[in-house]
């Protein structure tokens, strides 16, 4: 597909979908002053914010004042990643220090990911379940508090179970992979892109 067809499909549906609400009976989200604020502090003082943005300078893919962007979503996700503009955060959806953390490392792997892949699609399944399964197993989404939080506690194996559940959850969102294609591109993919944790050594 030709770059700018991709691209203007993508404008079609916004951005890549992020981190989606699950379990939440609503999002308790902050002002857009108050979440460029948070946004800031996590760039200049969150170690895995600060090295994400590093690896993606050293990648040729250096990170402007204008790539992240706080804005107002309808959608119900924390925040996206919208080719080749940069990364959304939903200030009416996230409203702690915390939830600004795990949701810029989120969007970012996505970034770093369309960076470091010329010939990434995000309208192929495969390789937008691909990137949902780094983000959701390198951001934090899925460490224990979180699960916790959403009521979701296993003996074994509760890691995998979140990652591959809230990668599904995202890949459905996007319009090319509806229905069962989203599942399918996740199993397909799971456990290569699962053990991928660049520019991470292992799974922070």
């Amino acid at each position: 597909m030709a770059a700018e067809e991709q691209s203007q499909q993508l404008s079609q549906q916004q951005q890549v979908p992020g981190e989606p609400a699950e379990g939440k009976a609503q999002w308790l989200g902050t002002d857009a002053a108050r979440c460029k604020e948070m946004v800031d502090k996590a760039t200049s003082r969150n170690p895995v914010v600060k090295f994400m943005l590093q690896k993606m300078e050293e990648s040729g893919c250096g990170v402007g004042k204008e790539f992240i962007q706080v804005e107002k979503c309808d959608a119900e996700v924390g925040g996206g990643f919208r080719p080749p503009d940069g990364v959304v955060i939903c200030h009416n959806h996230l409203g702690t220090q915390e939830e600004i953390n795990h949701a810029l490392t989120h969007e970012l792997v996505h970034a770093y990911d369309h960076c470091r892949a010329k010939n990434l699609d995000w309208t192929n399944c495969q390789h937008h379940a691909c990137s949902e399964i780094r983000a959701a197993a390198l951001s934090g989404d899925c460490n224990f508090k979180m699960e916790l939080l959403r009521g979701n506690v296993a003996l074994r194996g509760q890691f995998r179970k979140c990652v591959r559940r809230r990668a599904e959850l995202s890949v459905s969102m996007n319009p090319f992979c509806k229905g069962p294609r989203a599942a399918a591109a996740v199993d397909a993919v799971f456990d290569g892109c699962l053990q991928d944790t660049a520019p991470f050594d292992r799974i922070p």
